[in-house]
């Protein structure tokens, strides 16, 4: 019998079975449940266990407070080592976290802890991989884009036939070259500089799903402050409704000094009717 000791939204977006919640200062938690990435641990329902990738965006502690729970509990199940990613600028201090926990629990921590810098790339298997961006946050950030790849044939051969294909291919010759789709994307914390004036974000716009962060939505929120402090409003994603390419879009950490009803109306008032379709929020 699972225990649902957290609180989990599921859907599936753009064809994308996905599970979590996100709520500002709470805690962020978004799992991809077929290609089993996990993004950010700012909590760590039980059934998330059995995932053994996951990308953390940034060190606040609604986005990284549970990461000693996922890894101990992986190693009392006697599951392998997880594979975390962080930005590199904080992987040492996240390893000291994990040593300082280790000593607490009196119980290894053993983990594959990797830092990531911005536009860099991990390979996860022959069909997908990851690439970072940098976002705009209050402490070292990043944003990450799921890629799917495959193998097509080089446009030049197209009309040749199965056995002159054949031919080439025993010379030697390259038939084929990669071919990239940007599938999912996972922003974390950010103002709008990192989704929208960034080559990873301009990426990330074009996935198939977006999950990106709208924090604050009245018009008492001062959109300089929540700049400053790397967040976004419903005014931002407003002004750039026409950059969203994606399928499905899905909102997430809402601050908690907002309800549910009124954050919602006033989506649903100002969002463009087009990107409305697509959105989803997680509340």
């Amino acid at each position: 019998m699972p225990i649902e000791n957290l609180p989990v939204h599921q859907a599936e977006l753009a064809g994308f079975p996905v599970e979590g919640y996100g709520r500002g200062a709470v805690q962020s938690y978004v799992r991809l449940i077929e290609q089993k990435i996990l993004f950010d641990l700012g909590g760590s329902p039980w059934d998330f266990q059995n995932t053994p990738t996951a990308f953390i965006t940034h060190g606040h502690l609604d986005h990284l407070a549970a990461l000693p729970v996922f890894v101990a509990r992986r190693r009392m199940m006697k599951m392998e080592p997880p594979v975390v990613y962080v930005p590199a600028e904080i992987r040492d201090d996240v390893n000291k976290l994990l040593r300082a926990w280790q000593r607490l629990d009196r119980g290894r921590m053993a983990v594959d802890l990797i830092g990531l810098e911005p536009g860099e790339e991990v390979d996860l298997n022959r069909e997908l991989a990851v690439t970072t961006f940098a976002t705009t946050h209050t402490v070292p950030s990043l944003g990450y884009v799921l890629w799917g790849k495959k193998r097509k044939l080089k446009p030049e051969f197209a009309d040749l036939a199965q056995d002159e294909i054949r031919i080439e291919a025993m010379k030697g010759t390259e038939m084929s070259a990669e071919v990239r789709e940007p599938l999912v994307a996972y922003t974390g914390d950010t103002s709008p500089k990192g989704l929208f004036e960034t080559d990873g974000g301009r990426d990330a716009l074009r996935a198939k799903l977006l999950i990106t962060e709208m924090t604050f939505f009245r018009p008492d929120h001062r959109r300089a402050k929540i700049h400053k402090f790397g967040h976004m409003h419903l005014d931002d994603i407003v002004e750039h409704a026409e950059d969203f390419q994606n399928e499905a879009v899905l909102f997430v950490h809402a601050s908690t000094r907002t309800g549910e009803r009124p954050f919602r109306r006033a989506v649903e008032k100002r969002l463009p009717a087009d990107l409305m379709e697509r959105t989803t929020i997680w509340f």
